[in-house]
């Protein structure tokens, strides 16, 4: 796996904090080495080092180089299901504790972002649309469940004509506006964890990607020109965790999903795409998400693949999707268009949990992973300083493997996605 730098994307032409690099070119000793510098890698590391642990990160490329640093920032509320579905999947206790949790990681996120100053351009609110009218009634359910059984009053049923006053399109048919969800500038806010981490003494080696680690205790973990040896191992690589273990590879579907960035539109231009500076998501199969940057243009996300390569050109194969959105930017100027690899679960519900006792994980966070991820570090602090119950709570999560594991999960895959990205279309 040859080491790479950061690709050319809107969020990194925008970047703060990135510094030289420093490779692992010596052997060491620690209590807990964390492989793999995305959300979850980084979090962990700050969170353990502040409960006193000598860590060192590795990364095999830079600090938030994978789907940490390409997202389309977006924070939700809640757990990947709805919590109607997670009530009937597990019961209205355990639903509760996951509302609770998710609710802390979002804390969690502003929290950080304000203790560390992390300039990542944070702004509230995250409005769910409607594309298909059947969805609405599931829409309101929502809603009055989250208002009446868990007290959220921070959200709300926006109805088809607010929707298209608030985005300038008419192609939905209602949506839930949360004011307790938001969006932020993925890039930076991971640059920001990684700059608090190392204050707080973590040893962070880039362009040094870990060739195999061993189950034992204390774990040996090899680089091409380093062996750290660990009382503890974290293992944080999600999409890119390519052949480091089998197990955990078969839980996971690595999938690409792509993003482009518009020219500058203005302040009006842009409010007239986005009046109230929302993010935005739909209720598609293959997910339309967007919202405005920092400096008005329009950062929109839409399509997917399921090979080993990117399309040739990213922009012309997101740009249709846009169109279909607002058809008015027909003649607006592409300045950035990237995309990022992300891990799904069977259950789109995320992957926690340990290869042994001094080796623990988490992955598979399908598309909702800037809060869950944060949330994750703590979590993996918490049961390696012995106190589990709460990690063990998203352990307990079931996490099937997919049908035929790594060499047959593909197939089964893309013939799933066709046909719902083809129920999307009728």
């Amino acid at each position: 796996m040859l080491s790479q730098d950061y690709i050319d994307s809107y969020y990194t032409a925008t970047a703060i904090g990135i510094g030289d690099i420093r490779r692992a070119n010596a052997n060491h000793r620690c209590d807990i080495c964390v492989i793999g510098a995305g959300f979850t890698g980084v979090s962990a590391a700050l969170h353990l080092a502040e409960l006193g642990y000598e860590v060192i990160l590795l990364e095999a490329n830079r600090v938030g180089w994978g789907a940490s640093g390409r997202n389309g920032g977006q924070l939700h509320t809640g757990q990947r299901k709805w919590q109607s579905e997670l009530e009937e999947l597990f019961g209205r206790t355990r639903a509760h504790e996951l509302w609770q949790l998710a609710e802390e990681a979002k804390y969690l996120v502003k929290n950080r972002i304000l203790k560390h100053s992390i300039q990542c351009d944070y702004k509230p609110g995250l409005l769910h649309t409607a594309y298909k009218k059947s969805d609405v009634q599931d829409y309101k359910s929502e809603v009055i469940k989250l208002r009446q059984d868990y007290h959220y009053h921070q959200i709300r049923y926006v109805p088809r004509e607010e929707v298209s006053e608030m985005l300038g399109t008419d192609i939905y048919h209602g949506g839930t506006l949360d004011n307790g969800a938001g969006h932020l500038h993925p890039l930076n806010y991971v640059l920001g964890l990684a700059r608090a981490a190392r204050e707080a003494g973590v040893v962070i080696y880039e362009n040094s990607p870990v060739l195999e680690f061993s189950q034992t205790e204390p774990v040996k973990i090899k680089t091409q020109k380093a062996t750290v040896i660990a009382d503890y191992a974290v293992l944080a690589c999600n999409g890119y965790l390519d052949k480091l273990n089998q197990n955990m590879a078969a839980q996971i579907m690595p999938i690409n999903n792509f993003i482009i960035a518009t020219e500058p539109l203005g302040e009006q231009g842009a409010r007239q795409l986005i009046r109230d500076d929302v993010a935005v998501a739909d209720s598609k199969f293959v997910v339309d998400y967007y919202r405005l940057s920092a400096d008005k243009r329009l950062l929109f996300g839409g399509g997917e693949n399921y090979s080993s390569k990117f399309p040739a050109n990213i922009a012309e194969f997101v740009r249709p999707v846009m169109l279909k959105v607002y058809p008015q930017l027909k003649k607006t100027k592409i300045d950035y268009a990237w995309g990022g690899t992300l891990a799904i679960t069977l259950n789109r519900l995320p992957s926690f949990g340990k290869l042994q006792s001094n080796i623990f994980y988490a992955q598979g966070f399908s598309g909702q992973g800037v809060c869950l991820t944060t949330l994750a570090g703590k979590l993996i602090a918490e049961a390696v300083s012995g106190t589990a119950e709460r990690f063990d709570i998203m352990a307990e999560l079931p996490s099937p493997e997919f049908p035929g594991g790594t060499l047959l999960r593909y197939p089964g895959l893309v013939a799933g996605m066709l046909y719902y990205s083809l129920k999307d279309k009728l």
